[in-house]
C-alpha cells in the first residue's frame, strides 16, 4: 500500500509540492503526499491561520479584562492535525543532516532545501527551549506541531 502511494506521490500533479514539504524531518513522502492532497489549495491560508484549520491553537476563554487559555480547540482536519504531531517528534532529537535528508534535498530546489534546512533548525531549537523550561513533551510538541504548520505552509506556496 505506502509503495503504491510513493508511486502515485512521484508522479502526480502534488509531486513538486511533495518534493518541497519533504525538506523538513519527518515529513517523508507519504506524509507530504497526505498533507498535499488533505489540505489541496495551501493558498487559502497564511503562516498563521494553517494552525487554526487543523486545531493547533489553544482554546480561549475571555469575559471583560480577564483571558485564559486552554488546550487545543482540536477542530477541523484531524488527519492533518495527527500527521504534523507526529511528525513535530522528529525534531526533538539532534538535528544533523543525513543521507535520507540530503537525498530528499536532491529532488527539491535550491531555495526549498535553504528553507527546509532553517526550519529544522528553528523547530529543533524551540524542543530546546521547550526541555530547558521543563515543559511536558507532549505540550511541546503540540506547539512545535503548530509552528511546523507554518514552515509547511511556506514550502507549499513557494513558487
Amino acid at each position: 500500500m505506502a509503495e503504491e502511494i510513493e508511486v502515485m506521490a512521484a508522479d502526480s500533479e502534488f509531486t513538486p509540492l511533495v518534493r518541497r514539504l519533504g525538506c523538513l524531518r519527518g515529513v517523508s513522502t507519504l506524509t507530504g503526499f497526505a498533507l498535499a492532497v488533505e489540505i489541496g489549495d495551501w493558498h487559502r491560508f497564511n503562516g498563521n491561520s494553517i494552525g487554526s484549520f487543523v486545531g493547533l491553537v489553544p482554546s480561549e476563554y475571555s469575559s471583560g479584562a480577564s483571558r485564559s487559555q486552554g488546550s487545543i480547540t482540536k477542530t477541523g482536519n484531524t488527519h492533518v492535525r495527527r500527521l504534523l504531531v507526529e511528525a513535530a517528534w522528529h525534531h526533538r532529537a539532534r538535528y544533523t543532516v543525513g543521507k535520507t535528508m540530503r537525498d530528499r534535498w536532491d529532488l527539491a530546489p535550491a531555495a526549498a532545501r535553504a528553507r527546509g534546512d532553517e526550519g529544522n533548525r528553528r523547530l529543533h531549537q524551540r524542543w530546546v527551549r521547550f526541555i530547558d523550561r521543563k515543559k511536558r513533551p507532549t505540550i511541546a510538541n503540540v506547539a512545535i506541531a503548530r509552528e511546523l504548520s507554518g514552515w509547511c505552509w511556506s514550502l507549499a506556496v513557494m513558487d
